[in-house]
């Protein structure tokens, strides 16, 4: 399980110290600082991110408009970005919104708005590309990854890492080996988006990637980790679907 992962993209230690201090108190991950174009290129490229937060100006140049460009036209690369910029220029703003980020920061910004902009940026990127938010938006279900907020900040989850899930009224407990999460959504509803899930029970949705052993004289199911789910006559007939060697 792993927080957001987000590149800073800043040219000024007195800016970017501040808002590094503030996202590590809210458990997202700065996988690096950029204070250049090519070295924002270069870890963009390298590393595992999420989101990317870019100064419009680097070394008095608007160099933060041509890496969010760059990023817009690569095919398969595209991340949510927000703007950080201390420039009331109308024409910069103009030539930044074209690039369709996902918010703006200005300079000098707060704890409240780094994680506001940091929000609607996931949330936005994600309804773009139609994946589902659910009932009380406090729920990202992407193709690969579940963006859960916890506290102040927005938790990803591997949809891989998900051992399974369990309903309890309106709400949902997702399980995984270290954690368990709790979310707004019907088992109904989430079973539709989501892959490599069947259902053993009205009430659970199990990650076949982790079943270790199915015991069918005691309607069990063993998950890794040792977890035991029920397996209901109703739904014993998945296991048709597997390739079984006989």
């Amino acid at each position: 399980m792993d927080t957001l992962n987000i590149l800073v993209i800043e040219d000024m230690v007195s800016d970017s110290e501040p808002l590094i201090k503030v996202l590590k108190e809210n458990n997202y991950t700065v996988v690096g600082v950029a204070t250049n174009y090519s070295e924002a290129l270069k870890l963009f490229y390298e590393k595992k991110i999420d989101l990317v937060i870019i100064d419009i100006f680097l070394n008095g140049k608007p160099d933060g408009i041509t890496f969010a460009e760059t990023i817009n036209i690569t095919p398969n690369v595209s991340k949510p970005f927000v703007f950080l910029t201390a420039s009331k220029d109308r024409h910069i703003f103009e030539s930044a919104k074209i690039t369709n980020p996902y918010s703006f920061l200005m300079k000098p910004f707060n704890e409240l708005e780094v994680l506001y902009a940091i929000e609607m940026a996931v949330e936005k990127f994600y309804a773009q590309k139609k994946v589902f938010s659910s009932e009380e938006q406090n729920t990202v279900i992407g193709t690969e990854y579940l963006f859960i907020k916890k506290k102040k900040s927005l938790k990803k989850v591997s949809i891989s890492d998900i051992l399974y899930i369990e309903v309890e009224g309106r709400y949902c407990n997702i399980v995984t080996q270290n954690e368990k999460f709790i979310i707004l959504i019907s088992l109904l509803k989430i079973n539709e988006l989501l892959k490599n899930f069947i259902k053993t029970h009205r009430n659970y949705l199990v990650n076949t990637d982790k079943i270790i052993e199915i015991i069918m004289d005691e309607n069990l199911i063993i998950l890794s980790g040792n977890h035991k789910i029920i397996l209901s006559e109703k739904y014993k007939s998945f296991i048709s679907q597997l390739n079984i060697l006989k």
